[in-house]
């Protein structure tokens, strides 16, 4: 597959789009994205780099870019399902063309602006999303621009490789823009379930879903071809995700979940067959799938939100049986393999709106395993899973919020030290919260595991530390947590509030150093040259 940024080149392939209604709607991208106003708001196609409009974003860049060297203001507000990719993402914010982002994003450049206070953003949890729309919390969307794998000749719409809020968009937005890409697999028809039986309160019912692999919708978008205002055609390729080898502190995160697992089942706390699985993205996940792939687990399904390599690995293995997801998120090898057994994968896997595959009922009446990373964790079981020294965003909360709420266990996972070990990701307290002390069960590091449920605060604490922390910061976590017990005021979760965060400033203290030292060896370099 191509690499950088795709050609459009559609010559070679015949239309995708059957309904002659629209015939006369087929425009450049540049074309379509002259219709999108300065100030609009524009819900985007995409999740995790699967799905996400490749042509109209591009176009849009350059126009706010021409506008911007003009003098004249030009933003919009982006909405998505999750990240998305260089031609969406990086190439609006790299013409700061962004006003606000929502609900996730993984873009440097957005990261970058982000944090420099010149991009608003606001992290959501992935299934609250298409619910705050419809309720109006967020205000009007504008413009909805979302891409297909074709257009039938009744007028749905085939979707591609993510599904995301795409339907929201489709349904809420005043005018809609459409990539129909013939990249993606025609093979792809359904693959997909899009649920429509959502309604606002008063008037919800449940969701009707019993197992992972139930079927509640249809394949198709349905659309009002009146809001349509242009399409776009493409041939360009998904983002695929590298994902290198795991190594050995994933190995050791994955050893540990699979021993919890097997004790698990050998307490009759799990069946033989385990509980629907979820996973988040990276190289820990896909060990833990490497692991479950080779190991003696047979008949396991999946809900989850992004399908990766591991997962699809443990399909073609036979052990996965069947696995819900919103998006796939796969390398280019997996992409291949994908692509070219897809028969054989559209009968095991099943791709939903975001709405449902984070669905809080669901999850819990589905009794999910939920396995998801974090940036740090606190010896009481506070988790940040966003923030980098409390202030600056790295990615978001992402759908880990919406499971861990709600799993039958969930696990938190993460190397016990970063930055080459000058810093411990298990902290006395966290920087930022995203999942609370209420929300965690097991935390996982390559130095073990902690169980956390059925623990008071000072329990966990203990457990935390002998069996996550690295050995170079336990005795200090050790010291802080019998000098809280000693100093501090209350004794049910004791805390020295003034040095709760000293392993922070530690921290920057040293990187302060290491710059200074940097600064000291180029001074040098020069008198000496």
């Amino acid at each position: 597959m191509p690499k950088g940024l795709p050609e459009m080149n559609v010559a070679t392939k015949p239309s995708r789009i059957l309904d002659s209604r629209l015939f006369s709607k087929v425009m450049t991208a540049a074309e379509a994205a002259a219709l999108i106003p300065d100030g609009a708001t524009v819900g985007m196609s995409g999740f995790t780099g699967a799905g996400y409009p490749k042509a109209v974003p591009i176009e849009l860049a350059k126009r706010i870019d021409a506008e911007h060297a003009q003098g004249r203001p030009f933003k919009v507000k982006v909405w998505t399902g999750a990240s998305t990719a260089p031609e969406l993402d990086g190439a609006l914010a790299k013409v700061d063309g962004i006003e606000m982002r929502l609900p996730y994003q993984s873009d440097p450049t957005c990261r970058k602006r982000i944090n420099a206070g010149e991009m608003e953003y606001i992290d959501i949890h992935l299934s609250h999303v298409a619910q705050t729309v419809w309720f109006g919390f967020l205000g009007k969307l504008d413009v909805a621009v979302v891409e297909v794998a074709g257009i039938t000749e009744d007028g749905l719409l085939i979707p591609s490789s993510s599904i995301g809020n795409n339907k929201t968009w489709l349904d809420c937005a005043d005018k809609i823009i459409l990539e129909v890409n013939a990249w993606q697999s025609l093979a792809l028809a359904g693959m997909h379930d899009i649920y429509y039986g959502t309604d606002r309160p008063p008037h919800r019912k449940p969701i009707p879903m019993v197992t992972a692999h139930d079927r509640i919708g249809q394949p198709f978008f349905r659309v009002d071809p009146s809001k349509i205002v242009a399409i776009v055609e493409t041939d360009a390729h998904d983002r695929n995700t590298a994902f290198t080898a795991p190594d050995a502190t994933s190995k050791k995160i994955a050893h540990h979940i699979i021993d919890f697992l097997d004790h698990e089942v050998k307490m009759g706390r799990l069946p033989a067959n385990l509980l629907p699985l979820q996973s988040g993205v990276g190289n820990v996940a896909n060990a833990v799938m490497a692991d479950l792939e080779h190991g003696h687990f047979e008949d396991l399904t999946a809900y989850t939100e992004v399908l990766q390599d591991g997962m699809l690995n443990l399909i073609r293995s036979g052990k996965l049986t069947h696995a819900s997801a919103t998006a796939l998120s796969l390398s280019e090898e997996a992409t291949k393999e994908f692509l070219d057994n897809i028969d054989f994968y559209r009968e095991r896997i099943v791709l939903r709106p975001q709405e449902i595959s984070n669905h809080p009922e669901v999850i819990r009446r589905l009794g999910i395993i939920a396995m998801n990373g974090m940036i740090e964790a606190d010896i009481y079981g506070n988790v940040n899973s966003t923030h980098i020294m409390g202030t600056s965003i790295m990615n978001g909360i992402g759908g880990s919020g919406d499971f861990a709420r709600n799993a039958y266990i969930s696990f938190f996972m993460t190397p016990s030290v970063a930055k080459g070990g000058a810093i411990s990701c298990i902290v006395p307290m966290v920087s930022h919260v995203d999942h609370t002390e209420h929300d965690v069960q097991v935390i996982v590091t390559e130095q073990g595991l902690a169980d956390l449920r059925g623990l008071s605060p000072k329990a966990r604490a203990k457990a935390v530390i002998a069996n996550c922390a690295h050995p170079t910061f336990k005795p200090a976590l050790e010291e802080y947590v019998d000098r809280a017990m000693h100093y501090s005021p209350g004794r049910h979760t004791p805390h020295i509030l003034d040095e709760a965060f000293t392993f922070m400033p530690n921290w920057m203290a040293a990187q302060r150093a290491r710059e200074a030292w940097k600064v000291e060896s180029l001074v040098q370099a020069d008198a000496w040259s």
